[in-house]
């Protein structure tokens, strides 16, 4: 393979949890010898995998797609994984540039441009393209990926149980109640099987369901809040704005508008004989 100045090394297919040591050994020693060379590595999504079993995040900081951060933590223990943010450029001289989920190459691509054309054309790209810079980063999305499925039978009970009952006034208190365990050892074997505490997860099932509320509905926030189980308006404010990234006031306009357009987005079906 030929040498570059810049690689751009996109999402591979690959599922969260699927191990790929050993599997992409030529693009691998090829990334290497790039890298030796001087040129600036980027990846896409959970292209940073690849970066990463290179070996050339060992030490540095990273991102990926939000879904694939705990494999990254769990894989590559020398790597430094920021799953809220969008961008991150580290190595010697910022030459290894990764990028979050989804639409955060567009991040990617306005930063290269910076740094290898000049800052007004990327600016002037962004505008001609009507590209919003990802300032919250993956904060919003990343809870989807942090309960992981129970194998405790007790565990996976009370899971089923606090799905319809998460607005109870004393949660955790239920929940070890239903579990029929003693206090301490349920929330150990719940922390064990989900890699949240009880209250996590409740705050966590909440904070869903407040997302859909504000996506959905024109309650007002304190509405919201009570909705979820929350009788204290200004702490679940607090708790949304440290867990999501934003506040309230700030999620529904950003989500709710695209909620709307795919909504509203008519599916043609394909032409006779396609």
């Amino acid at each position: 393979m030929t040498l570059a100045a810049l690689v751009c090394v996109p999402d591979i297919v690959v599922a969260p949890g699927e191990p790929i040591a050993g599997r992409f050994g030529d693009t691998v020693a090829w990334l290497k010898e790039c890298h030796d060379a001087g040129a600036t590595l980027a990846s896409a999504c959970s292209g940073a995998l690849l970066l990463a079993e290179a070996g050339l995040l060992d030490g540095w900081e990273a991102t990926t797609h939000w879904a694939y951060c705990d494999d990254m933590r769990r894989s590559y223990l020398r790597v430094v994984v920021h799953p809220g943010r969008c961008l991150v450029a580290s190595g010697d001289g910022q030459r290894i540039v990764t990028s979050g989920g989804g639409t955060s190459y567009l991040d990617l691509g306005l930063f290269l441009i910076a740094r290898f054309l000049d800052q007004d054309e990327a600016i002037r790209l962004a505008r001609i393209y009507l590209i919003d810079w990802h300032s919250i980063g993956q904060l919003p999305f990343s809870s989807l990926t942090r309960s992981r499925q129970a194998i405790d039978r007790h565990v996976a009970a009370v899971q089923e149980w606090i799905a319809g009952n998460y607005t109870h006034p004393a949660p955790v208190a239920a929940m070890v109640e239903q579990s029929r365990l003693p206090e301490r050892s349920f929330k150990r074997r719940f922390t064990q099987a989900t890699g949240l505490t009880p209250l996590e997860y409740v705050h966590t099932l909440r904070l869903e369901e407040a997302k859909q509320l504000l996506e959905t509905t024109d309650f007002a926030i304190d509405a919201v809040a009570n909705e979820v189980g929350y009788e204290d308006g200004s702490f679940f404010r607090r708790l949304f704005r440290r867990k999501v990234g934003l506040s309230p006031h700030a999620y529904r306009p950003r989500f709710s508008t695209f909620r709307r357009a795919l909504a509203h987005s008519s599916v043609r079906p394909l032409p006779d004989g396609a």
